[in-house]
């Protein structure tokens, strides 16, 4: 079977409090939101929700028979894992989850910074190495942060136009991943 969806992974606080807001409050959700939004407005942007394969669970359900089978089930219905990584991300159950299941599937994972603006953002001055703001968001998941090595990682700012050239690349697709390493785009 040929596996098309994007799993998105990003931080909601736990224990997670049922508001009347919800996880909508947490801008790391907000950022997957709008990727959806980008989605119902453009037909073609690339997009494919690996949340919709299952159907929706409550925030407060079980942990171990009703949360993590549903993440394990749309992991393994993906192609690739988008990490929204953020100054607001932390290191929750439901992400370390994610990002170890993902990456024992060989899942490549397109890490996406709302914080940055741009691609030369990513990297130090003399472009020789990550940035330092960079090193310490992956410091914020020592699970990606200590396991990345094992799959291709392709690092990138929010920037619409960005995020569909990397959703559209076939070297962060688990069929036709390259090796794995970190990579960026130069411009």
């Amino acid at each position: 079977m040929s596996k098309i969806y994007n799993y998105s992974a990003f931080y909601v606080s736990e224990p997670f409090s049922e508001s009347s807001l919800g996880a909508h409050a947490s801008k790391d959700f907000c950022y997957y939101n709008l990727l959806k939004a980008w989605k119902v407005f453009d037909s073609s942007f690339p997009f494919n929700n690996a949340h919709d394969t299952t159907y929706n669970v409550r925030d407060d359900s079980n942990w171990e028979t009703t949360l993590k089978p549903r993440l394990r089930e749309r992991l393994r219905n993906s192609k690739n894992i988008i990490l929204f990584l953020s100054q607001n991300t932390s290191n929750s159950r439901a992400l370390r989850e994610e990002i170890e299941y993902g990456i024992s599937l060989n899942l490549p994972i397109i890490v996406i910074y709302p914080d940055l603006k741009s691609t030369k953002d990513l990297r130090n001055n003399d472009n020789s190495n990550f940035s330092s703001t960079v090193i310490n968001l992956w410091n914020k998941i020592p699970a990606f942060r200590d396991s990345k090595s094992n799959i291709p990682v392709l690092h990138i700012p929010m920037d619409k136009e960005i995020i569909k050239r990397a959703l559209n690349n076939m070297d962060f697709r688990i069929d036709t991943a390259t090796k794995p390493n970190d990579y960026y785009f130069n411009s």
